[in-house]
């Protein structure tokens, strides 16, 4: 064999080694994506099958923009907004189908149930439906990343512009589990903090379909506010039974927690002046609108925050895989840590060391009915809230990964 020759043989063969060494990083030779969310019930419209074309689309994306040298896989399932389901799925995924990440999860008490699971598996989860602060506080781990928004962000907004513009007194609807309660504590110390008063609040299952006694309650109390703290169908039904009862325009709503397919079930003409805080919104820039065009092509529906958030964190997810050179846990979260995220969803995010993606949040007010130009034409941008002031500072963290 000639010199050259065999310097072509050794140098292919070095090379097989690296691409099988490289591949051989993968654990089963595939990143596999389980996306466990609500496809049937009261956060359907907001996640969803949303959530998992979002997932698609970004697995689609990636292959076509980063060319990987893994395989990528998905599959979904639907958790029913029941955390032992969530949890069972999630086990059985890992175990038996050698899952690298749980996403979307949209209910607080699956992700809280979830995060315990990958957790003790050493698998990543990435939440963008859930809430709840505790999930980066008291119950923060180490393989969790909270992406698209939690109840702090919403409280600073919302609450805030509500009672600062006047709404003073309030009174709480809050559904009856950990989102709605730590969605009505957080609001309640920023209602507090900007000089109003909380006249009381109810408590209603969740889901709810009849909330008739709880809004005669907030009724009775006399409140400027009635705060919902709520979401999804629990939201939108309150505000139509309020409206039935002639609850308003007497007494205002504020839908603490409210997404672009609330406004658009419920229309214009109820919701117009409300104010609500997103950290999406489709008609933002000219990159939103690209993307949400292609989703609303196979959704029909503009995309929520939820589900652009989706789509974010599962690329920046395996952007981190194709960084580490493999899936492991601990790698992959520290390559999602060290890499700011800029793209449609968020300029400069960060994920902190508590697991919150910190990025800018918008205060948006409903447009009323003739200020509406075209379809889903429905939110103006009030304010940006810069990303140190939208979420929790660090400094009151309650997290343990944090060191004081």
């Amino acid at each position: 064999m000639s010199s050259r020759k065999y310097a072509r043989t050794a140098c292919a063969a070095a090379l097989a080694a690296l691409s099988f060494g490289a591949q051989a990083q993968i654990s089963g030779g595939s990143v596999k994506i389980g996306v466990l969310t609500d496809l049937s019930g009261t956060y359907s419209d907001l996640a969803g099958s949303g959530a998992v074309l979002a997932t698609k689309m970004a697995i689609d994306d990636f292959i076509a923009n980063e060319k990987p040298s893994f395989k990528i896989e998905m599959v979904s399932a639907d958790h029913q907004n029941k955390a032992d389901i969530a949890s069972n799925k999630a086990r059985e995924w890992i175990e038996r189908e050698n899952v690298d990440t749980v996403t979307e999860l949209v209910t607080t008490s699956t992700a809280l149930a979830v995060m315990k699971v990958a957790k003790e598996k050493d698998r990543v989860v990435i939440m963008n439906g859930p809430a709840s602060t505790p999930i980066t506080n008291e119950q923060c781990n180490d393989v969790s990343v909270h992406y698209t928004y939690d109840t702090y962000a919403l409280a600073n907004g919302t609450a805030k512009a509500v009672t600062t513009q006047g709404g003073k007194s309030w009174f709480f609807l809050t559904a009856d589990y950990a989102f709605g309660h730590a969605l009505e504590k957080d609001s309640s110390a920023v209602v507090l903090a900007n000089g109003g008063k909380i006249i009381g609040s109810v408590r209603h299952p969740f889901p709810g379909s009849d909330f008739s006694s709880f809004l005669l309650k907030a009724q009775a109390s006399g409140a400027q506010v009635i705060g919902l703290a709520n979401a999804g169908a629990d939201t939108t039904n309150a505000i139509k039974q309020a409206a039935e009862f002639g609850i308003t325009p007497k007494q205002s709503l504020a839908g603490l927690l409210m997404f672009i397919t609330d406004i658009h079930a419920l229309g214009l003409k109820p919701t117009q002046g409300m104010y609500l805080t997103e950290g999406f919104y489709w008609d933002r820039t000219d990159e939103t609108r690209a993307w949400s065009k292609r989703f609303f092509d196979k959704q029909k529906k503009m995309p929520t925050m939820v589900q652009a958030g989706q789509y974010s964190s599962i690329y920046h997810y395996l952007r981190a895989v194709k960084a580490a050179g493999t899936d492991d846990t601990s790698k992959v979260m520290a390559a999602m840590k060290k890499t700011p995220i800029n793209d449609f969803f968020a300029k400069n995010g960060q994920i902190r060391e508590d697991g919150r993606m910190v990025h800018d949040m918008y205060l948006m007010q409903v447009k009323k009915p003739a200020d509406s130009k075209y379809p889903w034409d429905y939110y103006t941008i009030k304010a940006t809230i810069p990303a140190a002031e939208a979420f929790q500072p660090l400094a009151l963290s309650r997290c343990p990964l944090i060191k004081k």
